[in-house]
């Protein structure tokens, strides 16, 4: 595979991981989803789930099966955000290796082909998924609201390089635009 392929995302959604819908997850056969935590459902700075994102979660496990897989080594920190989900975790991933994701996908029981791993990093979540050949879905990062709306140094080195590499930021599938 090459690393165009590897960085591209199979969709990317135009807002945050809440702008995820059942009818998306549907759309794309999706009967699962690992979901990275650190901006993609939380802001770094912060260590507990909103009462929005609990909500959402409620939503989308009513036909999804989901699983928390992070980078993050704080077993209370992400470990306390698992547990106000209600939701299996695994810390300490190391995306982009597959082997913790791999463990989330057996526990789920489903086969690769139908579990997105949602992200908000390219060189972490998305290139990991598509190690997999899982569906990858890039969304945008949730930022504690004293952190300038811009400020995503890492996230815009990310895709130039990856524009470098080949790959372009324009989904494989249609963009989701927000509400």
């Amino acid at each position: 595979m090459t690393w165009n392929n590897l960085l591209q995302p199979d969709l990317i959604l135009s807002g945050s991981v809440l702008t995820l819908t059942p009818n998306i997850i549907q759309q794309y056969g999706l009967k699962g989803l690992v979901l990275d935590v650190d901006e993609t459902l939380v802001p770094i700075s912060v260590g507990m789930a909103s009462l929005e994102l609990r909500e959402w979660v409620e939503q989308i496990r009513a036909s999804t099966a989901l699983c928390l897989v992070s980078n993050n080594l704080s077993e209370a920190r992400i470990g306390g955000i698992a547990r106000s989900l209600n939701l299996p975790y695994y810390l300490g991933a190391a995306k982009p290796s597959r082997r913790k994701i791999r463990a989330a996908l057996r526990g789920m029981d489903l086969p690769k082909h139908q579990v997105g791993m949602v992200g908000d990093r390219l060189f972490t979540d998305v290139l990991a998924g598509n190690r997999l050949g899982m569906f990858t879905i890039l969304v945008e990062p949730i930022i504690h609201a004293d952190t300038a709306l811009r400020s995503h140094p890492i996230r815009n080195f990310e895709v130039w390089v990856s524009e470098i590499l080949g790959a372009s930021i324009i989904p494989k599938h249609k963009k989701i635009p927000k509400d």
